[in-house]
């Protein structure tokens, strides 16, 4: 029963991921003929634009930028460049995939600065009959880094790190980001002279607030320097900061809007103040709730009844949303009074237990260790590590943990620091675990849930997948 229940775990997941490849769904959004593009139920006149410019940045920005220029084909002539991480780009004609990252590092880079600096190149010498779309997906923040001129890319990267390692969500990361950029919060849109700007959003935000995605590069900023300052009081409470960091958003709170956009802009003569105003839309073309609806249409077609959640704002710990799966797996082994209320396989009145599928998306956070006790992992590892831990307290029996998957990983195949999406545990990876005398404790502390599920075969591993909407958990009872 547990190898068919992996395989039935594994299926569904997929199911989420495959509904959500960039490609296919880009496809899906935009069509064109000689008298027009159609990017949704907008409708935009070819006689209106000489060139299409295309750029952006992300996870899911190569698999993006074919499905645009499959359909695009010679609509008009187009030039471009995407950031993008190491082994994820292809050779796209016109379009440049630039490595701006490596494979697995979700920080910035220099690479990725000189990237910026091309793609904010492009959209400054736009002419008045360029269409510019710009094609985001998760990742894009650290892909996208120009920081203001008062401060380094190590003192954005400082940033990056302490607010990671103490927990922030990524509302609070892209906040502060915004702050300290010269493309994000909408640095990208003041800095277009052409025509028309449309952005294409595969969002890896609960929510899809779009001016979060990516810290919102075409989208004007909802967020003030002094949400920025809060943010780092909170998790910086001994300035431990380069004081720079803190003197830019400080001067940044000082300024009206506009100035602030003048000091902040490496080529403030040229951008467009008016630009948010006009000539811009916005699409979502996929999202978490998109993966999860998928994943339950897979799971019902193979025979489970199910029940969903797609999370829309910050999940909390890793931990918490691991140990509450277990307790809803035990609840559904055992019943609200803790009895066992199936033994599989036997039969109850000629038919076999009923099969029910929990899927559920969203994306916890993680709180890590010192760096000196610290081990490999990502979230996606961490919760199912947390999970195992409490259906190891709760001593469940041999049928019992036989009737028993759950899986979780990162739907752009990537998880923390690792070659890993994620991880999964059921009867098998519990066995192994118990033959060479691993218990999970320790793993959790020092964020090591890679090494404990490597040596028990339960990582989840997908290499890069071209789309990128958060995390998809799957728990099977069988």
């Amino acid at each position: 029963m547990s190898k068919h229940l992996r395989e039935d775990a594994i299926k569904i997941w997929n199911a989420a991921v495959d509904s959500v490849r960039a490609r296919n769904l880009v496809k899906r959004w935009v069509r064109c003929d000689k008298h027009q593009i159609t990017i949704g139920n907008n409708r935009y006149d070819a006689s209106n634009f000489d060139r299409v410019i295309i750029v952006g940045a992300g996870k899911a920005c190569t698999a993006m930028a074919q499905g645009l220029l499959d359909q695009l084909g010679d609509w008009r002539p187009s030039t471009g460049w995407i950031n993008v991480p190491d082994g994820t780009q292809l050779a796209l004609g016109s379009v440049h995939a630039h490595a701006a990252r490596p494979a697995g590092v979700n920080e910035p880079t220099a690479a990725g600065v000189k990237g910026t600096q091309q793609i904010l190149g492009l959209v400054q010498s736009a002419s008045p009959r360029d269409l510019c779309i710009v094609l985001i997906s998760g990742g894009g923040s650290a892909l996208l880094p120009a920081p203001c001129p008062s401060i380094t890319l190590q003192d954005k990267l400082q940033v990056t790190q302490l607010l990671s390692s103490k927990g922030a969500d990524i509302i609070e990361l892209n906040t502060v980001r915004k702050h300290l950029s010269t493309i994000k919060g909408g640095g990208l849109l003041r800095a277009f002279r052409g025509k028309q700007l449309i952005t294409l959003i595969l969002s890896d935000v609960l929510g899809d607030p779009v001016d979060q995605i990516a810290s919102g590069p075409t989208i004007p900023d909802t967020t003030t320097p002094s949400d920025a300052l809060q943010i780092l009081s909170r998790y910086d409470a001994d300035h431990s900061l380069p004081k720079r960091i803190y003197e830019t958003i400080e001067e940044k709170a000082k300024m009206t809007p506009s100035s602030s956009h003048d000091q902040c802009l490496a080529q403030a003569s040229s951008a467009n103040p008016d630009a948010n105003e006009q000539n811009n839309d916005t699409f979502v073309i996929g999202n978490n709730s998109t993966a999860v609806r998928n994943a339950d249409k897979e799971a019902k077609q193979i025979g489970y009844s199910t029940t969903t959640f797609s999370a829309a704002t910050s999940e909390g710990s890793a931990e918490s949303v691991g140990t509450d799966l277990a307790k809803n797996a035990i609840e559904q082994l055992r019943g609200k009074q803790g009895e066992e209320i199936i033994s599989y396989p036997e039969m109850t009145n000629g038919k076999k237990p009923h099969k029910h599928a929990f899927i559920s998306g969203g994306e916890p956070t993680v709180v890590l260790c010192r760096k000196e006790e610290r081990g490999k992992g990502g979230r996606n590892q961490q919760v199912i590590l947390a999970a195992y831990k409490t259906l190891v307290e709760a001593e469940l029996s041999e049928q019992e943990w036989s009737r028993v998957c759950l899986i979780s990983g990162g739907t752009d195949g990537e998880d923390g620091p690792t070659d890993a999406a994620g991880a999964l545990v059921d009867h098998q990876v519990h066995r192994n675990a118990i033959e060479q005398g691993l218990s999970p404790e320790n793993f959790l502390k020092r964020n090591d849930a890679y090494t404990f599920f490597e040596k028990t075969r339960g990582l989840l591993v997908t290499g890069p997948t071209g789309t990128n909407v958060c995390d998809v958990r799957v728990l099977l009872i069988g």
